[in-house]
């Protein structure tokens, strides 16, 4: 029972409706109320995909999990699914979310490279800033720079004004200075409807110091006519680590939105941190809720730049009926010796539990200790001869990362006078914003 190593990125969409049922192998039947999960993910050696997985709200019925793992060469596909029984759902109703928002709206426009290049951000007619009510994506991980598309202004602005439709906006720049030759340069801007109804804010940053940190940052937050609001943040930064004096970069990302018409919303954090010497480490933690039920989602991947790779997932969702169901795996490898364990749980509201766990003992000479038992009186214990496939390398590291962050890396700090020598004591750099997660996710069963 090989489970993929790889990281794990889905995209979930709300459905109200009735499920299919997929017979697996051997999976034993459960009972489960309202809460249907389909996921799947991808591993590749230099190509990371993602690829739909959903979310159903269905009626009480019979679920068979499925687990298939097909593997050849440098790509291992592992799914899968949890689907209900059609046969006893006594009537369907069908709602599809477009994946692309997290809540219906007539106003929510995702605007691509093309549109961007035909209307900018200030129109011909007005030297004000275009009206900017678009949500994050869910799923997406960290946009590269480019995606962002910082351009901070060389002068000191502070402007706004009225449109002919009666809305209204501002735009102003700056740069504040510090010690230790700090320096940060700044834009915001915003506006909102005539009514007030709706409303959009943004600022675009950049931070230098003598110490050689630089960092490149972006806050986005709106809110619509129907109430739905949404907030997000992207940063990166270059600085030399403590401890190896190493070059470091790290990225980070923030989103979340939540529905002014029901109660559903999102949360999502990603991280990504990377060392001149091949050290790197990534994860993500995810939230959601759709009326009565919820799922979180965590994840995290660590390269010691030597061969050691640890990764990990776990995840797990419940209803307000009491229903809760997960699974979680993790591995660890060096130079093809390793491990890989995990769980699979149920708990139905009247508190039975139903769990299976496995693992896996990889010996680096062909030979695969497996073993596993679940709480219906299965178990296994037998020794295979089977390739061992992990991936000891990011796909994603170092060379890539300096490639994608051009714009961090041309941060010009302020001119250092001669004789002046700066302050490394590195817990003086500019704090990251403070973490809105939003509320204390509940431990994994």
């Amino acid at each position: 029972m090989a489970v993929s190593s790889g990281r794990l990125s889905a995209h979930f969409d709300f459905k109200l409706g009735r499920g299919r049922r997929l017979f697996g192998d051997g999976f034993p039947p459960t009972r489960i109320l309202g809460l249907d999960l389909g996921k799947r993910w991808s591993r590749r050696a230099r190509d990371r995909v993602l690829i739909v997985g959903r979310i159903g709200c269905c009626c009480s019925d019979p679920v068979v999990p499925t687990r298939r793992t097909t593997g050849s060469g440098n790509r291992v596909e592992k799914t899968e699914e949890w689907r209900l029984d059609p046969k006893k759902i006594p009537h369907r109703v069908r709602t599809q979310a477009s994946p692309a928002v997290p809540f219906a709206s007539s106003q929510w426009h995702t605007v691509s490279k093309q549109e961007k290049k035909f209307y900018p951000r200030c129109t011909p007619g007005n030297s004000g800033p275009q009206s900017r009510d678009t949500p994050p994506k869910r799923d997406t991980g960290i946009a590269n720079e480019e995606d962002w598309g910082i351009s901070l202004l060389n002068e000191n602005v502070n402007e706004s004004g009225t449109n002919e439709d009666g809305s209204t906006w501002y735009r102003e720049s700056g740069e504040d200075l510090g010690s230790n030759g700090y320096r940060c340069r700044w834009t915001r801007m915003g506006g909102q409807s005539y009514d007030g109804s709706s409303e959009w804010k943004e600022t675009w940053w950049e931070k230098s110091d003598w110490s050689g940190y630089k960092e490149l940052g972006v806050e986005k937050s709106g809110r619509n006519a129907e109430g739905d609001s949404w907030w997000e943040t992207w940063q990166e930064n270059l600085h030399q680590d403590e401890w190896s004096n190493l070059a470091r970069i790290e990225r980070s990302a923030q989103k979340q939105a939540k529905s002014g018409t029901e109660n559903a919303g999102w949360y999502e954090k990603w991280w990504e941190k990377y060392d001149a010497k091949g050290w790197t480490e990534k994860g993500a933690h995810k939230y959601g809720r759709l009326n009565e039920q919820s799922w979180w989602e965590k994840w995290g991947e660590h390269y010691e730049g030597t061969g050691s790779v640890l990764k990990w997932t776990d995840k797990w969702a419940e209803t307000e009926l009491g229903t809760k169901w997960g699974d979680k795996w993790e591995e660890k490898f060096f130079t093809g010796i390793g491990s890989r364990q995990g769980e699979t749980w149920h708990v139905s509201p009247s508190g039975e539990r139903w769990s299976r766990t496995w693992g896996e003992e990889h010996f680096g000479n062909g030979k695969v200790h497996k073993y596993g038992k679940s709480t219906t009186g299965e178990s296994w214990d037998i020794v295979v001869d089977e390739e061992t496939y992990y991936e000891a390398e990011p796909h994603y590291g170092w060379a890539d990362v300096v490639g994608d962050s051009t714009q961090l890396l041309s941060i010009k700090p302020r001119e250092r006078p001669p004789g002046v020598y700066p302050n490394l004591d590195f817990g003086s750099s500019p704090p990251p914003p403070p973490d809105d997660t939003p509320e204390e996710s509940p431990p994994s069963q």
